[in-house]
């Protein structure tokens, strides 16, 4: 029997009063100011003409030996006033001796070229003379000060790392966790100052599965974080499964490590590296990765930089540093003996028996325990409680729940809705219909098999409710037909006509990118044209059967990226700019087969039902919720949203992008749930159809501009401070778009408040807006502005439903309120799981077997612990002087993520979600696939992601 969940908690720790506060003691470090010249002086040796000068001395390299042979240190970014921490009470890490010599290796690493010696022993020598000392120092670890205008904690810089590693060492202090198998014994692991928060991480624990056995350890992480408008600040508690990397190839007779991308190792000495240190009780931490050797011109395995070690060439070490083969080749073997070392498993490596993951009741046991450590200083947040607005917070055009024998008039009603839909979208493309004439929704289905065109065919039939067959051809027909002569196939109904244009994918569009094959270094350069040969060869191809001017879609059978000879062989990208070029938007389904344990046949009426849902939704046709919250929202409420594509070149990623993307969804007449989506074309400076402004967007991959301005290599610093100013100008003629109707924008504070800053905590006002250099300027009467937080980068806690019934807690959806602890501005939104993990016992145990004592032993570790995120809303501005209700606009933008065409609920108000994956048309997807955080693209969870 369900439930009736009337309140939430998070675990979220808090002061119990803006006067709190707590002091502690360390041993500090400044890094020396007397040094800076000469360092600089060193590290711009020789530096290439023209290259960006060095404006302050690399020290990651230092970090990174700290890391792995000084872990207790805590590291502070700079510039800070202090570089290095140690707790008062812990043990000198580093005496003065090993501080020495680890600095004197570091200037030669800095430049260990021969012609620069002498520089370098005069640097030396400088810095010799001149000596850091460790200072003993007092920090404040909870009071912090607020912002002058919104009232928001704003907390010191050595607060986020002193902070959560104080609250870290006050939980070690509890001893073991017990549990009804044994113990969890936690240690801490050393963080750099690029990282977030503390880490603890336990011993490791055998789940046997068969003949195999699979490790995995409870991680936690607290980290500390702020709300809007709330002079408290929060520490996140984050429990989940790290699991460890044991199976080795048949091949190789080593561990699988993905290329291009670093594996952290963490590492347990019986005795300490460094002669003079004392043996830390924290785990070491060092990282692997598979890079291009380019002197024997094949891949190579090893430390990154060459390891801790390898900037220590010349100190003896009390105990030799781990081969990275050796550790690769018996990774359990390392893992068994105390955690000697374990290589932290990633999905890149192929699968793993335990799955990510707690469960909401486990961790809500794990928070409870960990609670105990709070100091008198501290306390846990107040529970959340229900919103009161609405009995239900589902939309008002929500599917129902139906008996089985009246889905078939359910499902006819809903096809019909998405007919409405669809003639209103198709209207919309063009002005060219006649009246009193029927629109027309073409698209066409470039298929490579016969089983995935039938099943296209009978998918589009069934998500439209069409009657007929649309026509009858043979399979000589359909094998004969072109681009320019397709086969096509048409039904009227009384809403639109729909019209499929058949055409068998050819001339080699389908295969793999001409690049080098797997083992051979494959450069940027080479992608890029192999992306622009494909792109101009599918341009021409379908331009031949695309006449019109409106935009029109296609659906594209293609293999899976992982059918192709690697992932940058797979040709997706490139076929979508050429036919983005040719007029179409595109939506991928992939050829069914089987292979292995990989099955794509059974689901393929599914797959292909959701790509024509995907594939209309890029027309812009959607079913949009309609709230029924009747006078408490604005009369005629339109909703803008606005998302920065923004990726950095990197090893792993080869291109790098920046694009701003406003996209305006304006519900028609109410009832209907017909909405008109457009999106902002900064050329026209006009509100343009939203497949128009996906085509557009094509013309910014950089791929097809070689040398684009976002591109070019140079200062970062000098390019963000561009970008913002680009963001400003464009945000300020957008807005003004938006004026003479009330308008609800949002934005994604992750994604957008690094180029549009005033959305950060530290800088928001409320009812108030700045989009340039100008001072904040309150709210135009129709704009209303809510900012969306997600669980990524853990800056919304987990959660887990209080169980009124004292039972397993579970995961309630709905709109939560803050009780005695919040601005009257915040608010929480919760959805349910999604169906595949709906089946997931809320009190599965991942720790103990969950039948003790009796045959089946068998521990839950093969049961994903989906969470999903919680999603803070944030009502920066309104106008409450004007009937404005903070909480009814949070409901609107809860019940925004539930349209009730999508299956399952959003990760991100429907807005956002569809301005969002604008970006597909603008970047590659290169990132694999991730089972951790990524079984449906739509949904959030909050398991950890190594």
């Amino acid at each position: 029997m369900p439930v009736n969940y009337d309140s939430i908690r998070a675990a979220s720790w808090q002061p119990v009063s803006p006067e709190a506060t707590v002091v502690s003691r360390y041993r500090a470090l400044r890094f020396p100011e007397t040094w800076r010249e000469a360092i600089l002086a060193l590290c711009n040796l020789g530096r290439p003409e023209g290259a960006e000068p060095y404006r302050t001395g690399p020290t990651h390299r230092f970090e990174q030996v700290i890391q792995a042979f000084a872990p207790d240190l805590l590291v502070l970014p700079r510039p800070s006033e202090h570089w290095l921490y140690v707790p008062k009470e812990v043990a000198d890490p580093l005496p003065a001796p090993v501080l020495r010599a680890l600095l004197d290796r570091w200037l030669g690493d800095l430049r260990p070229e021969a012609e620069h010696r002498a520089f370098l022993k005069d640097v030396r020598a400088e810095l010799a003379a001149s000596p850091p000392v460790w200072e003993p120092v007092e920090a404040e670890l909870l009071h912090c000060p607020t912002t002058p205008v919104g009232g928001t904690a704003a907390p010191l810089a050595h607060q986020f790392p002193l902070s959560t590693d104080w609250l870290a060492r006050r939980v070690l202090a509890l001893g073991p966790y017990e549990h009804a198998a044994g113990r969890l014994h936690f240690r801490a692991v050393p963080r750099g100052p690029r990282d977030k928060g503390a880490e603890l991480v336990s011993q490791p624990l055998p789940a046997p599965s068969g003949t195999r056995t699979w490790w995995y350890s409870v991680v936690l992480n607290i980290t500390l974080h702020t709300v809007p408008f709330d002079p408290l600040p929060r520490f996140h508690l984050h429990f989940g499964i790290r699991r460890w990397a044991t199976w080795v190839s048949s091949t190789t007779g080593k561990v699988h490590l993905p290329h291009r991308r670093r594996t952290t190792v963490l590492l347990r000495p019986r005795v300490p590296y460094l002669p003079g240190a004392p043996l830390s009780e924290r785990y070491a931490l060092a990282k692997v990765e598979r890079r291009w050797d380019k002197e024997r011109e094949e891949w190579a395995t090893g430390w990154v930089n060459g390891g801790p070690a390898g900037i220590l060439r010349g100190i003896s070490l009390a105990e030799p540093f781990p081969g990275v083969d050796d550790i690769l080749a018996d990774p359990e073997g390392w893992l068994n003996q105390g955690l000697r070392a374990g290589i932290v498993y990633s999905t890149a490596m192929g699968g793993h028996q335990v799955k990510a993951g707690l469960m909401s009741h486990q961790r809500s046991e794990l928070t409870e325990w960990a609670g105990q450590a709070l100091p008198p200083e501290v306390r846990a947040t107040s529970a959340l409680v229900r919103t009161r607005r609405v009995r239900s917070a589902k939309p008002l055009n929500a599917p129902p729940n139906v008996k089985k024998e009246n889905k078939p008039q359910e499902d006819a009603r809903r096809a019909e809705e998405r007919r409405v839909g669809a003639a209103f979208a198709m209207s919309s493309l063009t002005s060219e219909t006649d009246a009193g004439t029927l629109p027309t929704l073409e698209a066409r289905l470039l298929w490579q098999t016969r089983e995935l065109r039938e099943a296209a065919v009978a998918g589009l039939v069934e998500h439209l409710g069409l009657k007929g067959e649309g026509g009858s051809f043979t399979e000589t027909q359909y094998e004969a037909a072109r681009p320019g002569a397709p086969v096509i196939l048409e039904w009227q109904s009384a809403e639109l006509t729909v019209r499929l244009r058949c055409v068998k994918l050819t001339a080699g569009l389908g295969e793999g990118l001409a690049l080098a094959p797997r083992g051979k270094l494959r450069t940027s350069s080479a992608i890029g044209a192999a992306i622009r040969d494909r792109r101009t060869s599918a341009r021409s191809w379908l331009a031949d059967d695309i006449t019109a001017t409106a935009p029109t879609l296609a659906l594209v059978e293609l293999d899976r990226r992982a059918d192709f000879e690697t992932g940058d062989h797979d040709p997706k990208f490139a076929l979508r700019l050429g036919f983005a070029d040719a007029g179409a938007v595109t939506q991928f389904v992939s050829v069914p087969k089987k292979a292995g344990r990989y099955d794509s046949v059974k689901n393929l009426d599914h797959r292909v039902s959701m790509a024509w849902d995907d594939g209309l939704r890029q027309l812009g046709i959607r079913v949009h919720p309609e709230h029924g919250l009747g006078k408490t929202l604005p009369v005629g409420l339109r909703y803008a949203a606005v998302w920065l594509v923004r990726k950095n070149r990197t090893a792993r990623n080869r291109w790098a992008a920046y694009v701003p993307i406003a996209v305006l969804v304006t519900p028609q007449r109410s009832g209907s749930g017909v909405a008109g989506v457009q999106g902002w074309d900064p050329e026209a400076n006009a509100w343009i159809p939203y497949p128009a402004l996906l085509l557009k967007l094509t013309r910014l991959a950089e791929v097809a501009v070689p040398g684009a301005k976002n591109s070019a290599p140079g200062s970062y610093y000098r390019a963000m401070v561009e970008q913002r100013r680009d963001t400003e100008e464009w945000l300020q003629k957008m807005l003004r778009s938006l004026r003479g109707a009330p308008t609800l924008l949002l934005a994604h504070g992750q994604n957008a408040r690094s180029h549009w800053t005033w959305l950060q905590d530290g800088h928001v006002e409320p009812d108030r807006i700045r989009d340039g250099h100008a001072s904040a300027r309150r709210l135009h009467p129709d704009l209303r502005l809510v900012r969306v937080r997600t669980a990524q980068g853990r800056e919304t806690p987990q959660w887990w439903g209080i169980n009124p019934k004292e039972e397993a807690n579970g995961l309630p959806s709905h709109l939560w309120v803050p009780q005695g602890d919040g601005t009257g501005r915040v608010f929480y939104s919760t959805t349910p799981k999604p169906v595949q993990f709906q089946a997931s016992a809320i009190k599965a145990d991942k720790l103990a077997p969950r039948r003790a004592g009796e045959d089946d032993t068998r521990i839950d570790t093969h049961i994903p612990g989906w969470n999903p995120g919680l999603v803070e809303i944030a009502v920066l501005g309104c106008h409450q002087d004007d009937g404005d209700d903070p909480e009814s606009l949070a409901l609107a933008v809860h019940q925004l993520r539930q349209p009730p065409d999508y299956p399952q609920a959003l990760a991100l108000p429907l807005p956002l979600h569809l301005a969002e994956l604008g970006q597909e048309y603008v970047l590659p997807t290169l990132a694999e696939e991730d089972e951790d955080n990524a079984a449906e693209e739509l949904y959030p969870i909050d398991a950890v992601v190594e």
